[in-house]
């Protein structure tokens, strides 16, 4: 197998008698640099595979560069192309590493990835095995104003949850500095570019905008960062406190808006970044358990960029375990877009094999 990875931290990954080799990480394909180093990596890894692939993996989306190279290559060797979905391989990724054959519970948290229903994907509960996956369920939509702009630009982010909290008229004076605020509101009323994604990482970045944590970024997870920065000096100083609401709605979606709408009255930042710590590892945990327990499935697998956050991890590995839940997380692998090529080639191989 040849698997070609996403458009962030891209990796190329070949797969050849049951070894896996990963390519050293490429970065974002987003210049034409990036684009000839994955073209070298390519090259790289079929001298590896000592044959030509069996099969070509790649991502869902079919404007990645890796995925329009997977395509004309799958093309010209008249072998098969296996599109995997994002949060489907962040999954597989994780039972590449720890051998996990059958299935798992897959908690999938990261910025985005394109669903199988073409809207963007980041906050996903999952049923994964081999080649086959199921959405269990997904975050709560977030509406996006702006589009790109707001995956740049907490505020607006924090901004949207204001709007859907029925707290809009919040918005011009929490965010006077800002010169789009009156427009924003106006893009929210009226629907007008404001995409909605399902994405953990937008959760993270409407919860470092609400507590003034991160008004804009300047490089990728900045808020992220900044926010578990600051829930670890309070867990650090106080210990853990205690979650606010959430809600798990009968479809299996998961509804942070009440726990957001407390972060947006509390006046220590801290503070605030650690109750939304100890809210999500709370909710997840209760997401994933109430998923296993019904599906008899007891392996709980967490993938995707938003692990890389320990405080997240350990906090949530610590509620499974003493549940008698087993987590796998990545050790050798990246979490995040870095290990995607790994599980691509993980579920090209169940394809093939089935």
């Amino acid at each position: 197998m040849l698997a070609t990875g996403a458009w962030f931290k891209n990796t190329v990954c070949a797969l050849r008698d049951g070894e896996a080799a990963l390519s050293t990480t490429v970065g974002d394909l987003n210049t034409p640099e990036a684009c000839a180093s994955f073209d070298q990596a390519c090259d790289e890894m079929r001298v590896w595979l000592q044959a030509p692939p069996a099969a070509l993996a790649c991502d869902l989306h079919p404007d990645f560069y890796s995925s329009r190279m997977a395509a004309s290559l799958a093309s010209e060797l008249d072998v098969p192309l296996v599109t995997v979905q994002h949060h489907h391989a962040h999954i597989a990724s994780l039972c590449a590493e720890h051998g996990i054959e059958g299935s798992v519970i897959g908690l999938a948290l990261d910025g985005v990835g394109l669903g199988t229903d073409q809207t963007p994907w980041g906050g996903e509960l999952l049923r994964v095995d081999g080649a086959c996956f199921e959405r269990l369920g997904h975050f709560r939509p977030i509406a996006l104003p702006g589009g790109d702009h707001a995956a740049r630009e907490p505020w607006r982010v924090a901004a949207s949850i204001l709007y859907a909290l029925g707290r809009g008229a919040e918005i011009t004076c929490r965010f006077a500095d800002e010169p789009g605020a009156a427009m924003l509101v106006t893009m929210l009323a009226k629907r007008l570019n404001c995409p909605e994604t399902s994405s953990a990482g937008r959760v993270f970045d409407a919860a470092a905008g609400l507590l003034g944590i991160s008004r804009r970024m300047s490089f990728e997870a900045e808020a992220a960062i900044a926010l578990e920065r600051a829930a670890t000096r309070h867990v650090e100083a106080h210990g853990w406190p205690g979650p606010a609401e959430w809600r798990i709605a009968d479809d299996g979606q998961l509804d942070l808006l009440p726990a957001l709408g407390r972060l947006a009255d509390v006046a220590d930042a801290d503070h605030g970044a650690a109750v939304f710590h100890a809210t999500l590892v709370a909710a997840l945990a209760d997401w994933a358990m109430r998923a296993a327990e019904r599906s008899g499935i007891g392996r709980i697998a967490c993938g995707g960029g938003c692990f890389l956050n320990r405080l997240l991890a350990t906090g949530l590995r610590s509620r499974l375990e003493a549940a008698g839940f087993q987590m796998f997380e990545a050790a050798r692998v990246s979490p995040g877009d870095a290990g995607i090529a790994l599980g691509q080639a993980w579920v090209a191989r169940s394809v093939l094999e089935n």
